[in-house]
């Protein structure tokens, strides 16, 4: 018998193709449907930009992120130590000290005298959570919280730590984890931002804010963080002149899109595009942002639960209040900056001042998704950039004193989004200095944030000169124990 000739793969018969024709159309057409971006003057939307679908099933949609800067105290916050108070005043040991690498304030210091704790501590809840009495609000709440007692960064100074809790490195440059996030699922609301921005200053000594901390860095500037200001114009620039009617302003923008669209024929920059969905997109603005804003119309049990201070714009109170209404509106990724956590001296006072500023806005905010069906599928984090010293800063004062950075301990908490509620990660020695137990690297935060949302922090990478970059560069495990 002769042998039987191998068919060829790249042969195709007619019957064959039309089957595999009919499933790729269907797909396309299906993908039109949930992804309106797909196709994009007539071309498919491939290449680096993600098409806004998570890598798997999300258990949250978006999150608020209440970033306290300057880096509150985990000893007056979420750390109980006891054995603090028993031992006030003597010199921390050199064994646990393990010659850590000490800011220029403390680094000639002859003794680290043992400071306790400013405040008491209380358990609160089900799941017995020690809180400081700093934060009375927010132990009402102790069940719906995850506190992770175990974070741990290597950077000592604010400027680059804070970079790193937002970018993934202490170098500047990278883009920002909202960046990546608008990046890898893409917008809810086409007349909003899908990343935005809002500041407060506490009470304390305040460290500086830039924005390079909301950067899209290297990633498509569409992907930048929206700041919004307080007061008359959340936006600077974003209303028309006098004179100029909303009519006007659209041909405007239709002739300066075309002049544009010209220009990017012509270059091939893709940059020009993403600067023709800006302009398109402060333009819808222009009505969406004002109403999301006007606070006018939330009844007063709303404003009771924040407290008086959301009516002044600019508060921490008025900016919670203002997270919770961009995230009904579709804001991917809200992001909250309050500074005055810098407490190297006068910590009792000044601490109780920001507690006091945070405790109540943070709880209802918590309360209000709550109440709203939202937490479920809104991931709330609240936390600084670093911890603080088991030891007193300077002179030995327990009237007055402050306490240094301390990176390799610290605790933040989480709410909402998939965590599981009610649960105490991590442990630090009866010190609170090392992290003894489960310890979480900001990298392994990054990557837990990035799989709450449906993305695998390995996968959303983007090429820049030659590199795959991501959120995480080379390190980070999720911490699934953490999640429900």
């Amino acid at each position: 018998m002769e042998e039987q000739k191998k068919e060829n793969p790249l042969k195709v018969n007619r019957r064959h193709f039309f089957s595999q024709l009919s499933i790729g159309i269907g797909s396309l057409a299906l993908g039109s449907l949930l992804i309106p971006d797909l196709f994009k003057n007539g071309q498919m939307n491939l290449g680096q930009q993600p098409l806004g679908i998570p890598h798997f099933a999300p258990k949250a949609k978006r999150v608020i992120y209440l970033f306290q800067a300057g880096a509150p105290s985990q000893l007056e916050t979420f750390d109980y130590k006891p054995m603090l108070r028993k031992r006030m005043g003597e010199d921390l040991p050199e064994s646990i000290r393990n010659g850590q690498r000490l800011t220029g304030m403390t680094a000639n210091q002859e003794k680290f005298p043992l400071m306790p704790p400013a405040v008491d501590f209380r358990q609160h809840g089900q799941s017995g959570t020690w809180i400081s009495d700093f934060f009375p609000y927010t132990a009402k709440i102790a069940d719906e919280i995850t506190v992770i007692r175990s974070m741990h960064t290597e950077a000592i100074n604010h400027d680059p730590a804070i970079t790193f809790f937002q970018t993934g490195s202490q170098i500047s440059g990278r883009p920002s984890m909202g960046s990546w996030m608008s990046y890898g699922l893409g917008s809810e609301n086409k007349n909003l931002p899908s990343f935005v921005v809002l500041t407060s200053r506490g009470k304390g000594n305040s460290q500086g804010l830039y924005s390079k901390l909301w950067s899209s860095g290297f990633l498509d500037s569409k992907h930048q963080g929206v700041l919004l200001r307080s007061g008359k114009d959340p936006v600077l620039y974003l209303n028309d002149p006098e004179g100029i009617s909303r009519s006007e302003k659209r041909d405007l923008l239709n002739e300066v899109s075309a002049l544009n669209k010209l220009h990017h024929v012509e270059t091939g920059d893709d940059e020009i595009e993403s600067r023709i969905a800006q302009y398109e997109m402060a333009y819808r603005m222009q009505m969406s942002v004002p109403d999301v804003m006007d606070i006018s119309k939330e009844p007063k049990s709303i404003i009771d639960l924040y407290g008086e201070d959301c009516q002044v714009p600019g508060t921490y109170a008025a900016n919670a209040l203002q997270a919770r209404r961009l995230a009904e509106n579709g804001v991917r990724f809200i992001q909250l900056y309050h500074q005055g956590w810098d407490q190297h001296g006068n910590l009792p006072n000044e601490m109780a001042g920001q507690a006091k500023d945070v405790d109540q806005a943070s709880a209802a905010l918590v309360l209000d998704l709550k109440q709203r069906g939202m937490l479920e599928d809104t991931l709330v984090i609240w936390g600084g950039e670093f911890g603080r010293g088991n030891y007193c800063q300077g002179k030995f004062d327990p009237a007055n004193y402050g306490r240094d950075h301390h990176p390799r301990a610290f605790s933040i908490w989480m709410a909402g989004g998939g965590v599981k509620p009610g649960l105490n990660y991590g442990k630090t020695d009866e010190f609170g200095y090392n992290v003894i137990e489960n310890p979480v690297h900001i990298n392994d935060f990054h990557a837990t944030l990035m799989y709450a949302l449906g993305l695998d922090h390995e996968q959303l990478t983007y090429k820049y000169q030659g590199r795959r970059f991501r959120l995480t560069d080379v390190a980070g495990n999720v911490i699934k124990d953490l999640l429900a």
